[in-house]
């Protein structure tokens, strides 16, 4: 998949596709049947399919200091994107010049005129362009103007339970990473950079691999059973694991810290790039009188994590399966 970040460097060879348009903050079921209609009308037609989204995130850019939200940091959006089968990924940044474009100058200049779209593909209530005038019956009306088609998916629900990223940040900040997954179509992730600790669990028998948060969204504070992909370069390998997200109260920490224990093996991790899936919630967040009341809960709850996680082979991606 390629990705670009301004029409100009959109080959001509790319242009003329289907293109999915959205925030997709979390690639949820959703948003997936949004991008797989896409990828569908694109391939029965014999041009690109394409995914237009926004970076920085448009909440995060009208209200810059309230508490973190997102779901899917960009590398990780471009993870889900591409296993999707899309050929280009086209990242829009969303600044103040972007944000004051009318609907009709967005779809005039960008979609027609820059990248040429020949059908748009979005979800039922997509809102876009100056103050969310645009919507989709603009949209259709602005198709007729400039020569294009538009699909509007329907919402996509199991039941009464509509699929949405609100509804899955909920379910994270509850501990319930497992309802979560069922939304996404696959178990959340953290991901980043694996930095250096205190080396606390190295001395405890249990060594950790230590991911610093810092735009995502904050789950539930506590121990969760994990599966934790390495990047090699050429592929990710995943394994079983133990992960503590939160303060350390115990040696009386106050920033928050993803501390994860994978199981069977002594890699060197620091400096490599760490995908940490949370599967099940254990327990709370707690302080423990000394080191080796901590050691021995930290046995009980890889323990638990083991059988947790008995039914993930080494070699397994977490993913649920996409539904598009």
């Amino acid at each position: 998949m390629h990705v670009f970040r301004t029409w100009s460097e959109v080959p001509a060879a790319l242009k003329g596709g289907v293109i999915a348009l959205g925030n997709f903050d979390g690639l949820h079921r959703g948003h997936q049947a949004v991008i797989g209609r896409a990828v569908s009308l694109a391939r029965k037609a014999g041009v690109a399919a394409a995914v237009m989204t926004f970076e920085p995130h448009p909440r995060m850019f009208f209200k810059p200091d309230q508490e973190p939200f997102r779901l899917s940091p960009f590398r990780m959006k471009a993870h889900v994107i591409e296993a999707l089968g899309v050929d280009y990924l086209y990242v829009q940044t969303f600044d103040k010049e972007f944000s004051e474009r009318t609907p009709e100058n967005f779809v005039s200049e960008i979609l027609v005129g820059g990248l040429g779209l020949s059908h748009i593909v979005v979800g039922y209530d997509y809102v876009f362009g100056y103050r969310r005038k645009g919507n989709v019956e603009v949209l259709r009306e602005l198709a007729a103007k400039y020569g294009f088609g538009v699909t509007a998916v329907e919402k996509l629900s199991e039941g009464e339970e509509r699929f949405s990223s609100t509804a899955i940040r909920d379910l994270l900040r509850d501990g319930r990473p497992r309802d979560a997954a069922r939304m996404l179509g696959r178990f959340w992730e953290i991901e980043g950079r694996v930095v250096a600790g205190d080396k606390r669990g190295r001395q405890l028998g249990f060594p950790t691999a230590n991911l610093e948060y810092r735009d995502y969204l904050h789950p539930k504070k506590g121990v969760y059973a994990i599966r934790a992909g390495v990047d090699h370069g050429a592929g990710t390998v995943w394994r079983n694991g133990v992960a503590n997200f939160g303060n350390r109260p115990t040696f009386d920490k106050t920033d928050v810290l993803l501390e994860a224990h994978l199981f069977d093996t002594n890699e060197d991790l620091y400096g490599k790039h760490l995908r940490v899936a949370l599967v099940e919630y254990i327990r709370a967040e707690k302080k423990f009188d000394g080191l080796e009341a901590l050691k021995a809960q930290i046995a009980a709850d890889s323990d638990e994590a083991r059988r947790l996680l008995a039914g993930f082979p080494n070699a397994t991606a977490p993913f649920v399966g996409y539904t598009a």
